[in-house]
């Protein structure tokens, strides 16, 4: 019997419901998230098994959230383990980049043995907006591993939502 997917946006992962309105941010887009994705689930795994992280010495991408709150885009993402001193945020046109860089260095010594680890890691994600907005009154904050981006949508923007009367 075939398997079927169900239409429920509320069965669906964050990521399958928003789709860009206005196009990629690049062509290699959509070849970045199938690479991501199959690194993220073992080969051929059906999609309701669990991802799993990627090693220390190399970060996966952090899971993000786009959304709108009145009149504002909401970009969250989930950056454990990182700094706030070690992200970077920038907004251009209706294009988020979010970019950080984590440096361990474990060093043990005790009577019998010596021991130093480094691990590396950094990420880049570039995701285009849902709507316009006002970048120079944008907000970041940075609290338990959680990155906010708060951004108010421009006057077009706004103008251009109009709530339908269902009858």
């Amino acid at each position: 019997m075939a398997d079927k997917k169900s239409n429920d946006p509320a069965k669906k992962e964050p990521m399958e419901v928003m789709k860009p309105q206005k196009g990629l941010v690049s062509p290699f887009e959509e070849m970045e998230r199938w690479f991501e994705e199959a690194f993220r689930r073992p080969f051929y795994a059906p999609s309701w098994m669990p991802k799993f992280k990627l090693p220390e010495f190399g970060m996966s991408y952090p899971t993000v959230d786009i959304y709108e709150d009145g009149n504002d885009v909401i970009v969250k993402a989930e950056l454990p383990g990182m700094k706030k001193q070690d992200i970077d945020v920038s907004i251009s046109d209706d294009v988020i980049t979010i970019s950080g860089e984590k440096k361990s260095e474990e060093k043990v010594e005790k009577k019998d043995y010596y021991r130093l680890e480094r691990s590396y890691g950094s990420f880049t994600r570039t995701l285009r907006l849902p709507a316009e907005t006002q970048t120079d009154k944008a907000k970041a904050s940075f609290t338990d591993g959680i990155l906010e981006v708060r951004m108010p949508k421009t006057e077009a923007a706004l103008q251009k939502t109009k709530k339908i009367t269902v009858e």
